[in-house]
């Protein structure tokens, strides 16, 4: 027989090619699980009589709402969390992991912390896995050569229900690093630099690998700074191909294999199958030179908004194209900055060191470094370090780190996203200025009027001395650790599992094939969608590009454990002024666009941002149920669908003005979904657009897409199957006494009990 030659593949191929169930179908090896995008899931489920179908492969923990001051009289989140809101999705993710028994990490938990800092580190994320959760940062993941994205709610749902998403796959975008970093470098100054290079819908549609030697040279918590924002890029995720420093990473970790058994080198052996091979093909590629990466930060409202910190804030002038252009004046305005401004001259009210971008033992120990036996300076009005679990908190503890920051003038606190997203007491007042370890600059994001500068945790150190944004080369020799390999030490894991830590864990199926430990479908309904077929309406006109789900709907208005409501906090920041008052000039504040149908934004790369699908809900909350826009962010546009709304986009720019001069003058248009068509109000066409043929399917006839799914019992069985034999260790057979076969399981701090009633067990449903 001829030999039949494989075809070279990336690395992102090969993951997905394992994972595919049935056509775009793929199976999810982990889920994680917070307070803000999962309230609406639980109720979906119980709506619909379903249950989960695998509770050992989801993690829950809370970390977005909670405060981060002290816990020393924490005895249930009902008593501890002041603010109503925030309480009531906390203490509603906690009545959902005791009905749905699911592992959760609470804040009585040392293991509690920002969701994608206590998966690397509890080794739930592991090489070749699929894993996902309802947060945009779930491409932090991919540091560790897993297939990593954010999801929106209605997805969490479908994943807690099937352990499947319907899924399109994505196109190979290559990033390659090369050489030795500079001093004063580090991994949050490359991403920025890509960043600034691509612009934040430079990765549309994309997964990006990053490779080269620079790439090679980092560590594990510097990699996951990388790919962690590789949503910042516009990419659905951000990968890096497994090697020795990632398998030494994860040697002693409680969910990954046990060190130095069979289950183990299985693995092992897979593990180092994960690279895209020579000859792989790309749909783009980009190449950058180390030595032309210099500390950098941003000055605008977008993490695009970028120069080194020899830089100076540009000219809207020096830019030719007018929507940039506006949004640059938009951004200078917002930030309170004049163009020309050098960055070194630009003074800062707090410092933030966190987040799940940089808030790992790695990144603390760089930032101590830089104020061993300094203060902050007079004018810093407040200077914090949020640790990203309490291991990390409890490790930087054992080396004195805490001290450090305390002598110096920072707050030591507890674990939590705190003032990266400002969904806690830790925000920004307006127009104060911060400099920030987190990942986005958005308008707003770490507080209403509040004006962030993303920079890296050495860069945040610097300036909370010194007062102002500086030079970190100004202020630490140059040290050959930048430029070669580097390995996080890593402390023998406290939570490491025992064999007398056994009879403490939950029951573990022992059933012949480990797929029988899953949960058969739930004969429940399907809830269905309304069927879109044809829409007329009013069309309002956008004339903004960037558009970020912060703006479309802002952080506190979060809180809800609801999908309605939210249309009357669409745009706010937009539509009203800080008294509540309406802005006059704003499109929806004006007849007849309050009753707009259609949304026509005339500027590229909307609903940039998190994966939150608040923002369709606000919209469609509104009245708005399809969007026309040159572009997308990729999570926005798969959560439109998922809500039965319906993205458009039109690339033609005769074709989008033709629509927005009709949108201008306050006419009628008709988009005709059947015919793929869109018309003015009197009949004539304007344009004509694509829509994925499985997606019009489902919009045309209202199907829901786990009603869809769970038609497909047999075959998700089938790869459960084929999942067990041949990655034995995601059933957790690896890590268990006596190779066990069955679900993962790491047995949790109870929920603190409370006078409060539960809602009936998801056994009663």
């Amino acid at each position: 027989m001829p030999v039949v030659e494989s075809v070279p593949s990336t690395l992102y191929d090969k993951i997905y090619a394992d994972h595919v169930v049935d056509g775009h179908t793929i199976y999810i090896d982990r889920h994680l699980v917070h307070e803000v995008t999962s309230p609406q899931a639980f109720e979906g489920l119980r709506n619909a009589g379903r249950t989960v179908r695998r509770p050992d492969c989801t993690l829950a923990t809370v970390d977005h709402n909670i405060p981060t001051h002290s816990r020393a009289t924490y005895k249930n989140a009902e008593t501890f969390i002041e603010e109503a809101d925030s309480r009531t999705q906390c203490v509603t993710l906690e009545d959902n992991v005791k009905a749905f028994k699911l592992t959760y990490f609470g804040m009585a938990d040392k293991r509690q912390g920002i969701v994608h800092v206590v998966g690397p580190e509890q080794g739930f994320t592991l090489p070749g896995t699929t894993v996902v959760c309802g947060d945009s940062h779930t491409s932090t993941h991919g540091a560790f050569g897993a297939l990593a994205f954010g999801i929106g709610t209605s997805e969490v749902e479908h994943v807690l229900a099937t352990q499947t998403l319907i899924n399109q796959k994505s196109k190979n975008m290559k990033v390659q690093v090369d050489g030795p970093m500079a001093p004063g470098v580090t991994s949050k100054d490359i991403i920025l630099h890509i960043i600034g290079k691509i612009g934040t819908a430079g990765g549309n549609g994309s997964v990006i690998e990053f490779c080269g030697s620079t790439i090679r040279s980092l560590s594990m918590e510097a990699r996951m700074s990388m790919c962690n924002m590789a949503i910042e890029g516009g990419a659905r995720a951000g990968l890096i191909a497994p090697d020795d420093i990632t398998f030494e990473y994860l040697k002693g970790k409680p969910l990954a294999p046990k060190y130095d058994t069979p289950e183990w080198h299985r693995a092992l052996k897979y593990w180092r199958t994960l690279k895209s091979d020579e000859g792989a093909k790309w749909d783009s590629e980009v190449f950058i030179d180390a030595k032309d990466i210099a500390p950098t930060v941003s000055w605008g409202t977008s993490p695009q908004d970028v120069v080194p910190i020899t830089g100076s804030v540009p000219y809207p002038e020096e830019e030719s194209d007018p929507v940039r252009k506006a949004g640059i004046i938009r951004a200078l305005e917002y930030m309170g900055l004049e163009a020309g401004t050098p960055m070194q001259d630009i003074t800062v009210d707090k410092v933030f060191i966190g987040s799940c971008t940089n808030s790992r033992i790695e990144d603390l120990r760089a930032a101590a470094k830089v104020v061993k036996g300094k203060k902050i300076a007079s004018n810093i009005m407040r200077a914090m370090v949020v640790p990203g679990s309490g291991l990390v908190k409890k490790q930087a503890e054992r080396e004195g780190l805490n001290r450090i920051f305390e002598e110096a003038g920072f707050e030591w606190r507890e674990a939590g996203c705190s003032m990266c997203l400002g969904m806690n007491p830790d925000i920004l007042a307006p127009q104060e200025r911060c400099a920030s370890t987190s990942n986005r600059n958005f308008e707003g994001r770490q507080g209403a009027g509040g004006r962030t500068h993303l920079v890296s945790p050495a860069m945040a150190a610097v300036a909370a001395i010194t007062g102002r944004l500086t030079d970190i080369r100004k202020h630490t020799q140059a040290e050959t650790e930048h430029g070669s390999p580097k390995i996080a030490v890593q402390a023998e894991h406290p939570e490491a599992i025992t064999d007398d830590d056994l009879d403490k864990l939950n029951d573990i199926p022992t059933d012949e094939e480990a797929t029988n430990a899953s949960t058969p479908f739930s004969a429940g309904t399907s809830t269905g969608l309304p069927p879109f077929t044809t829409l007329k309406g009013i069309a309002a006109p956008l004339h903004i590009a960037n558009i970020d789900t912060d703006a479309i709907i802002p952080k506190q208005f979060l809180k809800t454990i609801k999908r309605t409501g939210l249309g009357s906090a669409l745009f706010w920041a937009l539509r009203f002024n800080p008294d509540g008052s309406e802005k006059p000039n704003f499109v929806l504040n004006q007849e007849p666009y309050r009753a707009a149908k259609v949304l026509v934004v005339t500027g590229p790369n909307f609903g940039c941002g998190s994966s939150r699908e608040h923002a369709p809900w606000a919209l469609l909350d509104f009245g708005i149920k399809c969007i026309i826009a040159p572009s997308f962010a990729d999570i926005f546009h798969n959560n439109t669908f998922k809500n039965g709304m319906l993205p458009i986009a039109i690339t033609d720019e005769a074709a989008l003005k033709a629509i927005a001069d009709e949108a201008d003058a306050g006419k009628e248009i008709e988009v005709d979904l059947v015919n793929q068509v869109i018309r003015s109000a009197d009949g004539a066409e304007l344009a004509k657009f694509d829509v994925e043929e499985f997606r019009k399917h489902c919009l045309v006839n209202g199907f829901d897409d786990i009603g869809l799914t769970m038609q497909m019992e047999d075959k998700i069985r089938q790869f459960e199957a084929r999942r067990t034999r041949e990655w034995s260790w995601l059933d957790g057979s690896g890590y268990l006494a006596k190779h066990r076969p069955g679900p993962v399981k790491v047995e949790a701090a109870k929920v603190p009990t409370t006078n409060r009633g539960f809602e009936k067990e998801i056994t009663e449903w």
